[in-house]
């Protein structure tokens, strides 16, 4: 039971060891690419919906 401790304590001591490693981005920079990545979502999602009114245009022609 002692080893079983001694290895959860000495797995979270590396990942104590690591987390410190870690660069974080500045805030700035996350807001930015946040924006960037929610801007890029919507106009996909627009392109999609509109394709899906044209293609639906189309097939009501057809039938």
């Amino acid at each position: 039971m002692n080893q079983i401790l001694d290895a959860i304590k000495a797995y979270f001591k590396g990942v104590r060891t690591e987390w410190g490693k870690i660069s974080w981005p500045e805030r700035k920079t996350v807001i930015f690419e946040t924006c960037s990545v929610i801007v890029i979502v919507f106009v996909f999602t627009l392109a999609i919906y509109i394709m899906d009114l044209l293609f639906k245009g189309l097939l009501s022609l057809i039938k």
